[in-house]
């Protein structure tokens, strides 16, 4: 698979390999209790990305699959209506898509792409694996849910105007990406507290906890699948 800039995986992958980037250049710099943290913080960042690219490309299921029975038939490939909205809880920012399956009201997340900012009502074939709406194919950021998400829930336009692709596009570049998602970075230094208090060290011991913290809570904002729009 083909992960160009403008690939809805493209985003997270790239902040994927920055956080391992970050953990291995503060390695030299630690003593070995520091470079054990850095290496769990490393395992659990490969670990837990794998995990979240291996549902998103369809190698592990999105629970897609799980349907009551009586709509196998349903997942297997039949058309779904679909909307997208967009959650806003605290700092967190996703697209879902929403739909009704087994008479039970669904909802999937999926890693943003600027189409999806246009879409108030679509057709969706739900495959065991993989997401199509209109064609397009979209990427699961987790697995499907029967419960609504926490938060605010917003609709998208009924008619969005003639500037929202662009909008979404624009909205979608890595700087403005990395900027909404760095938010998440004000747990660093309480974390870079946390680890001096715990296992001492001094300035330098802070300012790379800090960072590394600061870059993980980034991460894990990508990884999940932000939503930038």
């Amino acid at each position: 698979m083909s992960f160009r800039l403008g690939h809805p995986l493209a985003y997270p992958l790239l902040v994927t390999i920055g956080a391992l980037a970050v953990c291995l250049a503060w390695a030299p710099f630690g003593d070995s209790e520091q470079v054990a943290m850095l290496g769990a913080v490393a395992v659990v960042i490969v670990g837990y990305s794998g995990f979240r690219f291996a549902v998103a490309t369809g190698v592990l299921p999105a629970g897609l699959s799980d349907a009551p029975a009586g709509t196998h038939a349903a997942v297997g490939g039949r058309a779904v209506a679909v909307r997208r909205v967009r959650q806003q809880h605290r700092l967190v920012s996703r697209s879902w898509l929403e739909f009704t399956l087994g008479g039970k009201n669904r909802w999937l997340p999926v890693y943003f792409e600027p189409a999806l900012a246009t879409l108030d009502q679509g057709t969706a074939e739900l495959g065991g694996r993989t997401v199509r709406i209109d064609g397009l194919r979209v990427y699961p950021a987790g697995r499907v849910r029967d419960s609504e998400p926490v938060g605010r829930l917003i609709d998208n336009p009924v008619r969005p105007g003639a500037q929202a692709v662009t909008a979404a596009a624009r909205a979608a570049g890595l700087g403005r990406r990395l900027l909404l998602d760095g938010q998440s970075a004000i747990a660093g230094p309480f974390a870079g507290l946390l680890w001096v208090y715990v296992a001492g060290g001094g300035l330098p011991a802070f300012a790379g906890a800090t960072v590394v913290a600061a870059v993980t809570a980034t991460w894990l904002a990508a990884v999940r699948g932000s939503d930038p729009s």
